[in-house]
């Protein structure tokens, strides 16, 4: 084979396209393998500070699983709060006229981390009326870094102060929540805008608070139903203002406690039927229908007398006998009593008459 075959050869084997096992893929854009953009950043007033939360992203940009995800930065800009907020360019891994606020490892535990969602405050520098606007930039642990987040603008704005007066009343499966509307604004102003409610509720003392609502409400009192009797609920509530687009949680209040109470009766047994013989009586009624019914107490009385309880029956039984019973004229009730933590007693059933021999 001469040396200008081989050499054409050569070159036309280079030229078939590459279907060998093991074959490379292309190289992908370093963008592309940087993390997505934050989506979801928010910001609000939280008594004195500024709260952003986020979710943090788990895929890159060309959408494959992202893994180690190494930091989270804040940037802020703030202004008088007229016209658009200064847009968010990257520029050299930074926002250009942003400053940075905060750095959050996500290699390392960190508090204001919570699964996926952040949670971090700003208090540096807040003055009231000026509008803040936050954005998150992401990088992984090859320095790569995310696009901007979407924008999150707030206008710092005075929370108000504690509603007043809160009270807790118990009922059946049920507590009632009252309170006032707060007197001043933490910066001891009157409070203007709306103030609406956020109500928390925690199952312990020592639990966390949890709000009971999807939304602050504007009312004044609360009942908050279907819960356990005799398991002890623990309630705060804090005034949330809304002001020129701004949301501010205030302090909330010390907290108050209330236990519901099964306080409903069973209804009285019913058809009491008395039969005497010597020395004795056989009772029998129509059961109560409550579910939490668990017996019945049965009462006798001379003609004139007081009633006085003689004995018990626990559900099911309808039927009791009296024994040891004086001769002469007796009468007879019968009352039910259900499975409460304080047991709760029906009325009296119709009233039976007999004459024992």
């Amino acid at each position: 084979m001469t040396r200008r075959v081989r050499a054409l050869l050569v070159l036309g084997l280079a030229a078939l396209p590459l279907t060998a096992c093991g074959r490379k893929a292309r190289p992908v854009a370093p963008e592309l393998r940087a993390p997505q953009a934050v989506v979801d950043l928010g910001a609000v007033v939280r008594e004195s500070v500024i709260e952003l939360t986020w979710t943090l992203p788990d895929r890159r940009a060309d959408n494959t699983r992202l893994r180690g995800l190494a930091q989270a930065r804040v940037f802020r800009v703030d202004d008088a709060g007229a016209g658009e907020p200064k847009p968010a360019l990257l520029d050299d891994g930074r926002i250009a006229g942003y400053a940075e606020v905060a750095t959050i490892r996500l290699d390392v535990p960190a508090p204001q981390v919570q699964g996926r969602r952040v949670t971090v405050t700003d208090q540096r520098g807040l003055a009231a009326g000026r509008r803040y606007t936050y954005v998150v930039l992401t990088g992984d642990a090859f320095g790569r870094i995310s696009a901007p987040s979407r924008r999150a603008s707030i206008t710092f704005i005075a929370a108000a102060e504690p509603p007043t007066g809160l009270t807790a009343a118990a009922g059946d499966a049920e507590v009632r929540l009252s309170w006032g509307p707060p007197a001043r604004l933490a910066d001891g102003g009157t409070p203007t805008g709306e103030i609406t409610y956020e109500i928390l509720r925690a199952p312990a003392a020592d639990a966390p608070f949890a709000p009971l609502l999807p939304a602050p409400a504007a009312a004044l009192s609360l009942t908050d139903r279907a819960l356990e009797n005799d398991h002890t609920y623990y309630y705060v509530v804090r005034a949330v203002r809304r002001l020129q687009g701004a949301t501010a949680y205030g302090a909330a209040t010390s907290p108050v406690a209330g236990t519901p109470r099964d306080t409903t009766p069973p209804s009285a047994p019913a058809n009491l039927v008395a039969i005497p013989s010597e020395g004795s009586v056989r009772l029998s009624w129509s059961p109560s229908p409550e579910a939490d019914l668990v017996g019945y107490v049965v009462y006798r009385a001379a003609p004139g007398a007081e009633f006085a309880r003689v004995g018990s029956t626990r559900a099911p039984t309808t039927a009791f006998t009296d024994r040891d019973v004086p001769s002469g004229g007796q009468r007879y009730v019968v009352t039910a009593f259900d499975g409460a933590a304080r047991p709760n007693e029906s009325a009296p059933s119709n009233e039976a008459r007999v004459t024992v021999p």
